[in-house]
């Protein structure tokens, strides 16, 4: 390849790596992204084993709602015409299980609003008060980061009031203040695992931003998460550019303080005009730069950076009727006490090493959201909980394929644990396995390159997020950084934004004009109602079920 042949090169295809390379292909750009997995997506990727597939971070996504962000993200970048959701269950697309207590998250603020009540009434006015800040503050904070002089910063008590009086607390300080009863609290903290922060560390903007964000109700993409990386990648492949997959970064050149390409593993270099990381600041700036081309001050910002929570995984599939049973498309919270916050600093440390269960657990049923998905008719259940990634450092310098017997036998114990939890949901599911595979943050490590098995890059607390987070722009001249640690959060529509905010500020356009290839209306289906979907769909599910019944 010659060393003046493509615009842009992007480290990494998370979903904001594709973002900013296909919106940035289409401005007319040539785009190489390199991948070292061999397979696309980063914590959007699908995987398959023993013919079941598996989708780890993605598990729900807001904002598709019609008028929403993300459709008219979906729609204006074209990815909409090989890209579809499923609709969770708007009568519960997030299940609150606290104890014995149970509450369903519905969609539409009206609609939460009046449950919430409806359970709640001595509690109306805080109810009401806490949804009202959920809506308002980002909508405040959209006008408060438009801040150009003296002149706005004077008229922001007026224009963002919730800002100023919310904007460095923390989202259980808000909690207290509107609500009382300890069960109301722990409902409204359910959702703290999608940031993985205890409530008294995580910032009010981040926490409200989630709940906002799924107000409208949840969706999930049709063929599971590997479905949004394989439509990127088809418009990549329309817009001129290519993504390379198996094919890691060694490091980024720098000269004269410029980036000015990248060496790949094997050798090769290739010089560009910017580069764009989607790593994490650990893989960027320690392993691809190297420290020797930091300033001062990004050295020490780098010494005092803290990484969120990683996880253990469950994968698992059964020949038993969920539907049957009772569960729906919608995610079950499970929380044993009401102390949510105490729940997620235990998942902070190595609490479920020590003790007989886990005290918290997300289950998703991926075959009740997406039906289409069901093979040889059995369900596939997903389970995280929170742990700290120093009980596993001991094995951190072996291999993925050669790791030590107590190692196996550490996620042996750790997965019959969470299966104990389970049940508590589904019982007699542990009776109705027919694949079971558990994964660590050893795991994430080695396939996601995540730094200490990070879920949700830098821990966003309110020292590491928002204007202290890392800018999209680094300080190196032409490299540029996208993803879950810079300013716009994490998640699917945080590093989406993100890849958009690079490709905004290298192209300096608005960002209306990146979204401008007018893919056709985002198709939605009703998980709640496959009868509903397109009949090749409902042609595989009738397959699945036949496949169930010779089984």
């Amino acid at each position: 390849m010659n060393d003046t042949d493509v615009d842009v090169v992007v480290i990494g295809s998370g979903a904001g790596g594709l973002t900013a390379a296909l919106a940035l292909a289409q401005a007319g750009l040539e785009v190489m992204v390199f991948e070292q997995h061999y397979l696309p997506g980063g914590w959007c990727h699908s995987f398959t084993l023993e013919g079941y597939r598996f989708s780890p971070g993605v598990h729900y996504i807001g904002g598709l709602a019609p008028g929403g962000p993300m459709r008219r993200i979906y729609e204006g970048l074209g990815v909409s015409q090989d890209l579809a959701f499923c609709e969770l269950n708007p009568a519960g697309y997030d299940h609150v299980i606290v104890g014995q207590e149970r509450f369903d998250i519905p969609a539409g603020r009206q609609r939460f609003s009046e449950r919430l009540i409806t359970r709640f009434p001595h509690e109306r006015a805080g109810i009401e008060g806490y949804l009202d800040i959920a809506e308002r503050l980002p909508e405040e904070l959209a006008l408060a980061s438009q801040i150009k002089g003296l002149g706005d910063i004077l008229r922001l008590p007026w224009r963002a009031p919730n800002t100023l009086r919310w904007g460095w607390r923390t989202a259980q300080s808000l909690i207290d203040h509107y609500v009382s009863d300890p069960l109301l609290k722990a409902i409204l903290l359910a959702q703290s695992g999608d940031h993985g922060l205890p409530p008294s560390m995580a910032p009010v903007p981040f926490h409200l931003g989630i709940v906002n964000h799924y107000l409208d109700g949840a969706y999930y993409p049709q063929g599971g998460g590997s479905a949004i990386p394989r439509a990127f990648a088809r418009a990549l492949k329309r817009a001129g550019s290519h993504l390379s997959l198996s094919t890691p970064v060694d490091m980024v050149l720098i000269e004269n303080g410029r980036a000015i390409g990248v060496r790949l593993v094997g050798g090769q270099e290739i010089r560009a005009r910017y580069v764009v990381s989607n790593a994490d600041p650990g893989i960027t700036f320690d392993r691809l730069v190297g420290r020797e081309h930091l300033s001062r001050r990004l050295r020490r910002k780098m010494d005092r950076l803290t990484y969120s929570v990683s996880a253990l995984s469950l994968f698992l599939a059964v020949d038993m009727d969920l539907r049957g049973a009772g569960l729906d498309s919608g995610n079950y919270w499970y929380y044993e006490n009401a102390d949510v916050d105490g729940l997620y600093r235990l998942g902070l440390g190595d609490h479920i090493l020590n003790t007989e269960r886990a005290p918290a657990l997300f289950l998703t049923v991926t075959t009740l959201k997406d039906p289409s998905k069901i093979n040889r008719g059995h369900h596939t259940l997903e389970l995280f909980t929170f742990v700290n990634y120093d009980p596993f450092t001991p094995w951190a310098a072996t291999t993925m394929k050669e790791r030590p017997t107590e190692y196996e036998a550490l996620k042996q114990r750790l997965a019959e644990k969470m299966l104990i939890t389970a049940e508590v949901i589904i019982p007699g599911l542990r009776d109705h396995l027919v694949f079971c595979n558990a994964g660590t943050p050893l795991t994430n490590e080695y396939y996601l390159n995540a730094t200490q098995g990070n879920i949700y890059g830098p821990a966003h607390t309110r020292r590491q997020s928002g204007p202290f987070a890392f800018p999209h722009q680094t300080e190196i001249d032409n490299l540029w950084m996208c993803g879950s640690s810079t300013v716009n959060g994490h998640g699917v529509a945080g590093v989406t934004a993100s890849g958009l905010s690079v490709a905004r500020g290298i192209l300096g356009c608005r960002m209306r004009e990146l979204l401008q290839a007018s893919g056709p209306e985002l198709a939605i289906y009703p998980s709640e109602d496959p009868s509903l979907w397109p009949h090749r769909l409902q042609r595989r599910m009738r397959h699945g079920q036949k496949t169930r019944e010779i089984a």
